[in-house]
């Protein structure tokens, strides 16, 4: 089951491999939900989904409760008349003071399908700021709203970041989680999902998180870059390495396999 939402580091691509990683339970917690890919194609009873994106778990909570109704209202911002580089940074400086939920929720989508690259970021003072992304034609994803919305019935949506969803896992859950990427490089880190980023040192605090869980008794998959900092942090874990694509660079030559 595809996203509808276009994101950095989602695991669609390679769903298989973490579906495969992750043991049998009542439910999936995952600290960082990202696009939804997991929940979407993983089978658990119940799902507690959260992120520190509000505007990302606003979305999913439209999704959740309004399903066709909110497809009808959203699907009206498609059309050539909003995709030209005029209307789309109109819509942009609309979206960023916009505090409508329902309306901010379409105008996310929106922003996710005509922005460069599907990038999610924000600027210093909490400003969506990705340029236009010049796409011939882009669709409103109905299929992949409407089936999200369908596998959301089970799940709770939260605004949170991993320390308390974390916490509140039980001995009958199983924790995933898909923090933004430790950068392979000192210049290459992109973590401007949210307005405060994600830093080395949560980094190194989610992964002894992890270990405090496990000592609980509760199992956690988690992925990331595969480099000599997250060898470290995460040198009690059963390490899996693979080789993964990167669609993220502005250059095309440069979006070649890093691993994971």
């Amino acid at each position: 089951m595809k996203p509808f939402l276009k994101w950095a580091g989602g695991k669609y691509k390679i769903i298989e491999k973490i579906l495969s990683a992750l043991p049998k339970a009542e439910r999936l917690v995952e600290p960082f939900v990202g696009s939804g890919a997991v929940f979407l194609n993983a089978d658990y009873q119940r799902y507690l989904l959260a992120d520190t994106n509000p505007d990302l778990i606003h979305l999913f909570r439209q999704v959740q409760r309004d399903g066709a109704n909110f497809v009808d209202y959203a699907v009206e911002f498609f059309s050539p008349l909003t995709n030209t580089e005029e209307a789309f940074y109109q819509l942009r400086e609309e979206f960023n003071q916009c505090l409508d939920e329902r309306r901010r929720a379409a105008l996310f989508i929106y922003l996710n399908r005509h922005c460069f690259n599907g990038l999610c970021r924000y600027n210093a003072k909490g400003r969506f700021n990705v340029p236009f992304g010049r796409y011939a034609k882009p669709a409103f994803p109905t299929a992949e709203v409407l089936n999200f919305h369908t596998k959301s019935q089970n799940a709770e949506f939260i605004l949170a970041d991993f320390r308390p969803t974390m916490a509140s896992a039980k001995a009958s859950d199983v924790v995933y989680c898909d923090p933004p990427y430790a950068p392979l490089t000192v210049t290459s880190n992109f973590s401007d999902y949210t307005q405060e980023g994600f830093s080395m040192a949560d980094q190194s605090e989610l992964a002894q998180t992890a270990s405090l869980l496990k000592r609980q008794g509760i199992p956690v998959v988690i992925s990331n870059h595969d480099t000599e900092f997250t060898r470290s942090i995460y040198a009690e874990a059963n390490i899996a390495g693979f080789d993964v694509q990167r669609f993220i660079s502005s250059k095309a030559s440069q979006r070649g396999k890093a691993a994971e």
